[in-house]
């Protein structure tokens, strides 16, 4: 169950983490150089955590007690090659502080994965190039670069099987119904949807099939 001191800290994300402002522009970026850019000023997640003032108790949680699933982390330790984890996301989205968190732990216990982070006003045209099925640009937007920082793959706002029934559920569903169910998937599945489908992207881009699902 949700605390209620737990449910007024997330409520503000309960629709989802979109951050469709159209007042705010932004274009596409897609020079590599671009890429290379935005990813070198990302933060490492170890300083994003330290900065986070909203949500802090999952974020916290999430990275000090969470666990990749071994047979996960077996796949990605066979994968050669470097590969970055460009992720957009922000500190108060609930769906960030249940996905980021794993990644960042992916990236720690795997050679050739990288993770870098950067907010929603760097990652704008990046958010907008790579929407939602509902047409949403949104947090958390993930892409993975190769050793170029070509994006060979991405992943947006939540795991698969979360965000068809978000998308199938939501117009029926109360804030607060909509915010319990989703919690309560996350908090069941603990990150291992979230490190598996990032897995699946790199996989498939080290077989030279490069992805950009957006469910």
């Amino acid at each position: 169950m949700v605390s209620t001191a737990m449910f007024l800290l997330l409520a503000a994300g309960a629709a989802g983490c979109a951050a469709d402002d159209p007042g705010r522009g932004g274009r596409p970026v897609q020079a590599l150089e671009e890429l290379e850019a935005l990813y070198r000023s990302g933060t490492e997640f170890t300083e994003f955590l330290a900065a986070a003032d909203r949500r802090r108790e999952l974020w916290v949680d999430h990275y000090e007690n969470g666990a990749v699933p071994p047979e996960v982390l077996a796949r990605a330790s066979a994968i050669r090659g470097t590969w970055r984890i460009l992720a957009i996301a922000e500190d108060w989205c609930s769906d960030s502080v249940n996905t980021i968190p794993f990644l960042a732990l992916l990236a720690e216990r795997v050679d050739g994965i990288e993770l870098r982070v950067i907010d929603s006003d760097a990652g704008r045209g990046l958010m907008e190039a790579h929407r939602t099925p509902d047409g949403r640009a949104a947090t958390p937007t993930v892409l993975i670069l190769d050793s170029a920082y070509e994006v060979v793959g991405c992943w947006v706002e939540r795991p698969s099987e979360l965000q068809k029934w978000a998308l199938a559920s939501r117009p029926g569903m109360t804030d607060e119904a909509f915010l319990t169910r989703k919690m309560a998937w996350y908090r069941d599945d603990a990150g291992a949807s979230t490190v598996g489908e990032m897995v699946d992207l790199i996989e498939a881009a080290s077989g030279g099939r490069a992805s950009c699902p957006t469910g």
